[in-house]
């Protein structure tokens, strides 16, 4: 697992500090982000729709239409 944000290297250095995790595992996470610019914290990502959900979604769905006008032929 690499390091992501500002914020997380902060919090792994608390923890580091704290003995909660060995210096070798606060290097190796701190090592795979590299000296990479990061940002201060990550978004969440959002998560994508179930294809249940979608087909649902569409059959609830209202759709106006125009009534057709009946043509003679």
């Amino acid at each position: 697992m690499a390091i992501k944000s500002k914020a997380q290297r902060r919090k792994f250095a608390e923890l580091l500090v704290e003995g909660k995790i060995t210096p070798e595992v606060y290097e190796r996470w701190n090592r795979e982000a590299g000296r990479k610019e990061l940002p201060e914290r990550v978004a969440k990502k959002t998560k994508a729709k179930s294809r249940a959900s979608k087909a649902s979604a569409r059959k609830t769905r209202k759709v106006s239409r125009r009534p057709r006008s009946k043509k003679h032929a």
